[in-house]
C-alpha cells in the first residue's frame, strides 16, 4: 500500500506512461517537419501523429481523472510556501496544456479537407467545414501549446533537479515507484 507521502502505483504508472509517450510525442512532431509537404509519405507519418495523439489525449483524460479521484500527497512542509505555491500552478499548467495539445490538433484536423485515417486505416471525415482560416487557428494552438508544454516540463525537471541535488529533498520518491507499493 502507498503511503500518504506517495502517489498511488496506478498515478506513477499514468504519470510515467504519459511522460515517455508525451517526449515521443514531441520528438515524432518535430521530425515531421523536416518531410516535404503534400507527399504520400508526410500524409501517412502525419496519420501516425494524429493517431497516438488521439490516444495519448485519452490516456491523459484518464491520468486526470485518476488524478481528480485520488488527492496528491502533500508537498512537504519544509519547502516554502511560495514554492509549493508555484508547484501547484505549474502542475495544473501542465495539465492544462496536456489537454490543449491533443484537442486543437484534434480540432485542426476537422477544419481541413484531410480529416483523420486513423492509424491510416480508418478514415474519419472532418466534421468540420475545410476552413483555412479555423484551421491555422488550431494549428497555431497545437503549435503554441505544444512550445509552452515542452517549456513547463523543463521547468518541471529543473525544480526536481534543485530540491534533489540541491535541497537534498526526497521528494522524487513521492513519483517513483518503490517495490513495497501495491494499488
Amino acid at each position: 500500500m502507498h503511503t500518504e507521502q506517495q502517489y498511488t502505483r496506478t498515478a506513477m504508472a499514468l504519470h510515467w506512461l504519459v511522460a515517455l509517450l508525451l517526449v515521443g510525442q514531441f520528438s515524432f512532431g518535430w521530425w515531421l517537419e523536416g518531410i516535404a509537404r503534400n507527399t504520400p509519405e508526410r500524409a501517412y507519418f502525419v496519420n501516425l501523429h494524429k493517431s497516438t495523439g488521439i490516444l495519448i489525449g485519452l490516456l491523459i483524460l484518464l491520468r486526470i481523472g485518476w488524478r481528480l479521484a485520488h488527492r496528491a500527497p502533500p508537498l512537504p512542509l519544509s519547502m516554502p510556501r511560495w514554492q509549493r505555491h508555484a508547484a501547484h500552478a505549474s502542475h495544473l499548467a501542465m495539465y492544462l496544456c496536456m489537454l490543449l495539445v491533443p484537442l486543437s490538433g484534434y480540432l485542426a484536423s476537422n477544419f481541413s479537407k484531410y480529416g483523420i485515417k486513423f492509424f491510416n486505416v480508418v478514415k474519419w471525415a472532418p466534421w468540420g467545414s475545410d476552413d483555412k482560416l479555423l484551421y491555422a487557428f488550431f494549428k497555431q494552438t497545437h503549435e503554441a501549446a505544444t512550445v509552452l508544454l515542452a517549456a513547463l516540463i523543463v521547468l518541471h525537471l529543473l525544480a526536481l533537479a534543485k530540491h534533489v541535488l540541491f535541497d537534498r529533498s526526497a521528494i522524487f520518491s513521492r513519483i517513483w515507484p518503490q517495490r513495497a507499493l501495491r494499488d
